[in-house]
């Protein structure tokens, strides 16, 4: 992760996965899943929010709900896939919670603020920033 505290925009630009779902029976499609999930996650913990006026959702549309853009995508994603014995699991949505938990404590790490509010926004983290 990098942090620009000038202006509070994070980037991620390694990930690594250890993925347990039980027995594994498709690894590419597994990969694949936890793969996207990851980045599914990385860009709630980043950007996504449902924006309002008042009391009517502002975010109608992709223009106004902002997405991790291919631009931002880390340089790197490593997925280890742990096959064991046991039943097969599932892999599901799993892989879309983590990241927000993981950049949260990178943030933390790197400059002893925690931020308790997603997404984790330039100006939301300037902000934390400043008042520390």
């Amino acid at each position: 992760m990098v942090l620009n505290r000038k202006t509070g925009a994070i980037r991620v630009k390694r990930v690594f996965v250890a993925f347990d779902a039980g027995r594994i029976a498709n690894p590419d499609g597994l990969r694949a899943q936890a793969e996207g999930g990851t980045i599914m996650g990385i860009s709630r913990a980043l950007k996504e929010e449902v924006l309002f006026r008042g009391a009517a959702v502002a975010s109608s549309d992709w223009l106004t709900y902002p997405v991790l853009q291919f631009n931002d995508l880390p340089e790197f994603i490593d997925v280890t896939l742990i096959d064991t014995d046991h039943p097969p699991l599932g892999a599901g949505e799993v892989p879309n919670v983590t990241p927000a938990c993981a950049i949260g404590n990178a943030v933390f790490a790197a400059t002893g603020v925690r931020i308790r509010e997603l997404p984790l926004t330039p100006d939301r983290v300037k902000a934390a920033l400043d008042a520390a």
